[in-house]
């Protein structure tokens, strides 16, 4: 098995579907992959533009329809988009991705796919990994939590004030403005577990 993981974003209109292909992308044999799974566009460019992601499997009618040309200018991406096809999609629409995916597709023709795909951008310096100091780390679950900046206060024995401080140096650390993003940032760096945020959710 690769000692390096690839971090694989699958965006999807249908949960069905995402969590079928996450859990098909785990099971692949010799590969090391984090699936994340987004559900709007929104969530997918932050996501992008966050971390590292290799590849970004993607609906073509995702959001109503996915400009693949527009998302790469938008975020600047590195890596690879391939075309989740469940339904027609014509030729000249398909050929704007890196490659394509069916619905259909058993195990092996995945993996292969995939491991003909992973070409990983330069990893992060330490410098970036450590972009974020203890203290940020600990406010930045806080926050993905749904804590108000008293409870966090109060949780972490500091003031209101210091709260805000970090979570305005946070903001211009990441360029994160929006809880959703910090979500997103807090799972991919696993500062937290996605059955956590599921349930601060219910």
């Amino acid at each position: 098995m690769s000692n390096i993981t690839l971090k694989i974003v699958v965006a999807e209109n249908s949960v069905i579907i995402r969590n079928g292909i996450t859990a098909t992308l785990k099971r692949l044999p010799d590969l090391r992959i984090q699936p994340i799974e987004v559900h709007s566009i929104e969530s997918l460019k932050e996501c992008v533009r966050m971390d590292n992601i290799n590849i970004v499997i993607v609906n073509p009618a995702f959001g109503g329809y996915f400009d693949v040309a527009k998302f790469k200018a938008e975020t600047s991406a590195t890596s690879k988009v391939v075309a989740l096809v469940s339904s027609f999609v014509d030729k000249i629409t398909l050929s704007k991705y890196d490659d394509t995916i069916s619905i259909y597709d058993d195990q092996e023709t995945l993996y292969g796919k995939i491991n003909s795909l992973q070409s990983l951008p330069k990893k992060k310096s330490e410098e970036d990994d450590e972009m974020l100091s203890s203290r940020e780390k600990e406010i930045v679950v806080c926050v993905v939590k749904g804590m108000t900046n008293k409870e966090i206060a109060d949780n972490l024995f500091i003031s209101v004030h210091t709260v805000i401080t970090h979570r305005r140096n946070i903001a211009k650390k990441l360029q994160i403005h929006s809880p959703a993003g910090l979500t997103i940032y807090a799972i991919v760096n696993n500062l937290i577990e996605i059955s956590e945020v599921k349930k601060n959710l219910i």
